[in-house]
């Protein structure tokens, strides 16, 4: 070891003895137990204690990162340590503070706190194998901010750890070469030097107190079993060199704190005050709805797809075959497409059964056929997987023959919205021309009077039925419910004492039909009683008079909606709609009838332009009704005629057949008021 190793007859061959002995900590723990199993059980209950006072013991699973070499002044080895690991000993008083049911404390250890351990196995170049243990060990004091998350016994905790060094003895070992049989192993004791006196780093950790007393104890234990992590920043031994230490430390706290005696008088103080509330009674009247309308709505003969898809978007609903014999035109709202909200929801439901309507009707047709034309910018080949999704869809599930169903593939549409030096939001003009176009030359699918590629199919009508307003529910409002009362219910009871209960209840307001407590009477006087009951189990009943109507239908002649459709920035495409609207909409309309036009746009496009756009349309639609009516020798027809633009769409304008149903005239029919 000459010229690398310097001895010293300071050289410690005695270090110091080892934290306190396992044997101590199980004295402890017997002790404290001894004293649990002292305590005699009392008739009284206690509280749980909100200090507690302890120990803690458990193992430190020390990790070494880092390099080590001079171990002091006279020692500096042959060949430098790497990591390493160990297990030490951890025993600790301590003090805790927590009330039962909150969310924070305070926790306070102090104690012996062993980072030992053993840096893995060196071969120096003479072939030597060298070992370095050491004993480092400090006297530590850990706060805390304890926190629990949930009030209950699993808790949380972390702050700093100040540390003071007392043990920094090292053994080193070199053992001989195998190759040099008569050398002799060196065993060499002593103490690191530059080893830092006072460390300053952090702790975290979690626990779960185990109660090990029950609450007729005014002494109450309690067992922690806890793990902590001692991150490496903040613990390097000493100042020189870069050992590092990484510690997980694992073990239990014997706890114990004393109670207060809960009274009867305690109880009663601590019973809830009642919780102030008010309660309202609004009664049934027997308030005009609105008219029924009887709609007609159109069905766009294009199936849209997702950018970068060729299958049949989620959006449009795809029954399984065995569902097949009980769809029917006139009940779509058995088959609502997924997220659906808001005023669109009534005609995109129509809209998007687009297939399962088709299909419908190729199986009441026979002789009926179908050319699908797929348009994709990636290609005609990519267009005609859009237009195959769809035949597969109506062969597998509608059983249609596939003779029936021709496809095709273009890049564009017969009739595209991106038109050639188009400029205006490019973007989503190119998600609508992503779609497959339906054609037919059968008239058993298509709309009246029409033909060509561009052909709607035959629309669907459906019914508006007038449902109950709200002003015709009995209604309860509780306000402070939710703090007043777990639960409340309703007593309705009539002029003959016969009463009906309602509920419970635990929302601050319900509605309850009139039809539900008039039955078939008129009207009628009530008393409307509210019953709590309290957070304590105590009843609170308070009582109201109401009088009250049964709501019956208006009996009106409905209207009727028509809506026709148009292409984008197009105001003429009206015309494909002439015989329709002469022949099928103005026959229709009631002597001495109003009717009112709202032409409509999708948003691309300048605001400006489009209020002009959809006020042509509209003006359009009017010539034409105009005319028929002239024709039938009719002048008692007055007309309302609006342009709304952009604005009060009827659907949304984020998806490709909202945008093209935006582009619409809607027709309302009023009989003479």
């Amino acid at each position: 070891m000459k010229n690398s190793t310097h001895l010293s007859s300071r050289l410690c061959t005695a270090k110091l003895q080892n934290s306190l002995p396992l044997k101590s900590i199980l004295v402890a723990f017997a002790f404290l137990l001894g004293l649990l199993a002292t305590v005699s059980a009392q008739e009284a209950e206690y509280a749980k204690p909100s200090w507690y006072f302890g120990v803690a013991g458990g193992a430190n699973f020390n990790f070494y990162r880092g390099t080590t070499q001079t171990l002091n002044s006279d020692l500096t080895v042959l060949s430098p340590f790497h990591n390493g690991d160990g297990v030490g000993l951890y025993i600790a008083p301590m003090l805790e503070y927590h009330k039962t049911g909150t969310m924070l404390g305070f926790m306070l250890q102090a104690g012996i706190d062993s980072r030992e351990g053993d840096f893995n196995r060196v071969t120096t170049y003479c072939n030597c194998p060298t070992d370095l243990k050491t004993d480092l060990s400090y006297i530590t004091i850990e706060p805390s901010i304890r926190i629990a998350p949930f009030k209950n016994s699993f808790y949380i905790y972390g702050g700093p750890r100040l540390a003071f060094n007392t043990d920094k003895a090292f053994t080193y070992k070199m053992g001989v070469n195998p190759d040099v049989p008569e050398q002799v192993p060196q065993e060499l004791k002593g103490d690191f030097s530059n080893i830092e006196n006072t460390i300053f780093s952090m702790q975290v950790g979690a626990g779960y107190d185990i109660a090990l007393s029950s609450n007729k104890h005014k002494t109450q234990f309690v067992l922690s079993p806890f793990v902590a992590f001692h991150p490496y920043f903040g613990q390097e031994p000493r100042s020189i060199e870069s050992w590092t230490v990484t510690t997980v430390r694992a073990g239990l706290v014997l706890k114990f704190g004393q109670g207060s005696l809960i009274t009867p008088a305690e109880e009663t103080i601590i019973a809830p005050e009642p919780i102030p509330y008010t309660f309202t009674v609004t009664s049934p009247a027997n308030t005009p709805s609105d008219p029924v309308i009887r709609e007609t709505f159109p069905i766009r003969n294009y199936v849209f797809y997702d950018e970068g898809s060729t299958e049949i978007p989620n959006r449009y609903v795809k029954l399984k075959k065995s569902e097949v014999s009980n769809f029917k035109e006139n009940q779509l709202e058995t088959y609502v497409p997924k997220n659906m909200s808001g005023r669109a929801d009534r005609g995109m439901t129509v809209y998007y059964n687009i297939l399962n309507i088709l299909g419908d009707r190729m199986q009441k047709h026979p002789s009926s056929k179908i050319t699908l034309v797929g348009s994709s910018d990636k290609g005609s080949a990519d267009g005609k997987l859009l237009a195959e999704s769809i035949k597969t869809y109506l062969t597998d599930v509608f059983t249609i023959a596939p003779v029936r169903i021709s496809v095709e593939g273009r890049i564009k549409p017969k009739l595209p919205s991106e038109k050639v030096g188009g400029v205006l939001e490019l973007e989503l003009l190119g998600q609508d021309d992503r779609r497959v176009s339906i054609e037919s030359n059968s008239p058993e699918l298509l709309m009246e009077f029409s033909s060509g590629p561009n052909a709607p199919l035959k629309p669907v009508e459906y019914v508006i039925v007038q449902e109950a307003p709200l002003s015709s529910y009995l209604t309860l409002e509780v306000d402070g419910a939710n703090e007043a009362f777990s639960t409340w219910s309703v007593e309705v009871k009539d002029q003959n004492n016969k009463t009906q209960y309602f509920g419970p209840y635990t929302k601050e307001k319900i509605s309850i039909p009139g039809e539900a407590i008039l039955g078939t009477r008129a009207e009628g006087d009530y008393s409307i009683a509210l019953v709590g009951t309290s957070p304590d189990g105590s009843l609170v009943r308070e009582e109201q008079n109401v009088h009250m109507v049964l709501w019956k239908p208006s009996v009106i002649q409905e209207s009727k909606r028509f809506s026709i459709l148009y292409e984008f920035d197009d105001a003429k495409a009206v015309q494909m709609y002439d015989k329709y609207l002469t022949e099928i909409v103005a026959p229709k309309i009631p002597t001495n009838g109003h009717v009112v036009i709202n032409g409509h746009t999708d948003v691309i496009g300048e605001a400006e332009n489009n209020t002009n756009l959809s006020l042509a349309r509209a003006n359009d639609t009017k010539t034409i009704l105009q005319k028929s009516l002239t024709a039938m020798g009719r002048s008692d027809v007055t007309f309302e005629v609006n342009g709304n633009g952009e604005n009060n769409p009827l659907f949304g304008n984020k998806l490709p057949e909202e945008r093209f149903y935006n582009r619409s005239v809607v027709i309302d029919i009023f009989p003479k008021k």
